[in-house]
């Protein structure tokens, strides 16, 4: 039984990645002006820079949620090595992309000074844990790469989370405006506690004497 709910449970984390990863192709297949787009102004969408910056942040972040999550998968670490490792590359480049366009999109964030200051900081995080990761893998501290890795795809995987808190928070509340300003912050703080208490569980498991 806990083999069958640990396989079940990679599962469902591989189907949400590789599912919102996917998710920007929306945009070039039907009209963009849907979901978050349409709480922008004419004025905004129109605008070369954050336009460049938006679909950077986008497709860089789609790839970077769609390859992420296989770097946890144990087998591709021990058995596949070189793959593991050209993974990691392209998501650290995806994420050094998509984060610092997506720190530019922050500071015109539907929701106002709150959600600037949500959304920067995420893609700060996201960026440094992402850095972090690479510093130590570089200097071969192998479990402080993967720590920082697992908060840096704690923040990746905001994507999914955004999507799923989005609606239910909309049902709460009866309207976007609200339930977006709380879901600016919802999206990743959670996420980045989760990171933490799995890396507690991963080094318990570590320890001598501890059961595995």
């Amino acid at each position: 039984m806990a083999k069958f709910l640990h396989s079940s449970k990679w599962i469902l984390f591989g189907v949400l990645s590789i599912s919102v990863g996917l998710y920007p192709l929306l945009y070039f297949v039907i009209d963009r002006n849907f979901g978050l787009l349409s709480s922008k102004t004419q004025l905004l969408l129109t605008d070369f820079t954050w336009n460049f910056a938006f679909y950077g942040h986008i497709i860089l972040g789609g790839i970077a949620l769609l390859i992420g999550w296989m770097q946890f998968h144990s087998r591709l670490r021990k058995n596949r090595p070189r793959i593991h490792r050209n993974i990691g590359r392209v998501y650290l480049l995806a994420v050094l992309i998509s984060g610092s366009c997506g720190l530019y999109i922050a500071q015109f964030a539907t929701g106002g000074v709150s959600n600037q200051i949500a959304f920067s900081l995420s893609a700060l995080i996201w960026l440094t844990t992402s850095m972090l990761a690479f510093t130590a893998i570089r200097n071969h501290h192998i479990r402080k790469h993967q720590e920082w890795m697992i908060y840096s795809y704690a923040i990746c995987f905001s994507a999914v989370t955004l999507r799923i808190w989005l609606p239910l928070l909309i049902i709460v509340f009866g309207e976007f405006p609200k339930a977006y300003l709380i879901v600016g912050w919802l999206s990743w703080v959670p996420n980045l506690l989760v990171a933490y208490f799995l890396i507690l569980r991963l080094r318990r498991k570590e320890q001598p004497g501890m059961a595995a």
